[in-house]
């Protein structure tokens, strides 16, 4: 190779994050937000998880109503209003500019027992019909989050699907008491909401969930010490002494 030629980049080259974005990294976060921690820890796919790999995919078809709502319009308002189709035990503190491969952002969920935990994200792709995002180290799952919109037809249809483990042996355990279905509320009701602000009515959410692999990965259980949970708990037990300490 000559010192003149260049290495080829791919086309889609600009939709991904930096192969050197491997941790959260966070901007300036809002006073009522919980941040335990968040910002540095390191990013987690399906191979870094403990639990069953899980592929699930939820889907919903936009009626006549929003006929004419394309995937590019369709993935553009929800990049820019993101947070706004959470449900209410979930807080999305992301950037203003909406979503961009590298950008990180601080979550706030609310789990049994109205615990508070604290945890994150970072888009590892986006483009004009699609984005993913990846999770930290401390978070419920190991994985991707894909969010996507496609058209066959008339018809265009809307998707999260998820490619996750349970990042820890207590995650594992809650996996089938509870997570599971808080996890498949929130992203039902998520797609209910997202199609709602795009015209259509009250269209059936579709939910498809395959055991991908039956193994559990005992090499990364030490990943409980990084438990969003524990942590939480700890916070909230400490919070008669911090209290006390500011009197």
């Amino acid at each position: 190779m000559s010192g003149t030629d260049e290495v080829p980049v791919a086309r889609d080259a600009g939709y991904w994050a930096s192969a050197t974005s491997n941790h959260v990294e966070l901007g300036e976060v809002p006073p009522e937000a919980l941040n335990l921690g968040v910002s540095g820890k390191r990013l987690t796919g399906p191979i870094q998880g403990f639990g069953k790999l899980w592929q699930k995919t939820y889907s919903v078809a936009l009626d006549a109503e929003a006929a004419d709502v394309g995937p590019a319009e369709a993935i553009a308002v929800w990049k820019a209003e993101f947070g706004t189709f959470w449900p209410a035990q979930g807080r999305f503190y992301g950037p203003l500019t909406g979503i961009a491969p590298g950008d990180s952002a601080l979550l706030n969920l609310t789990a049994p027992g109205r615990l508070r935990m604290s945890t994150g994200i970072m888009v590892l792709y986006a483009d004009d019909e699609s984005f993913t995002f990846m999770t930290p180290l401390g978070h419920v799952f190991a994985g991707w989050i894909t969010f996507a919109a496609a058209r066959a037809g008339d018809v265009t249809t809307l998707q999260v699907q998820a490619l996750i483990r349970a990042s820890d042996p207590l995650y594992e355990l809650a996996m089938p008491i509870a997570v599971h279905r808080q996890e498949d509320r929130f992203w039902a009701q998520t797609l209910r909401n997202v199609a709602s602000r795009l015209g259509a009515g009250t269209p059936e959410i579709s939910t498809t969930a395959v055991c991908v692999d039956r193994r559990r990965q005992w090499a990364n259980a030490r990943n409980v010490v990084h438990n969003a949970g524990i942590r939480a708990t700890l916070h909230a037990m400490a919070a008669p002494a911090r209290m006390f300490s500011k009197r």
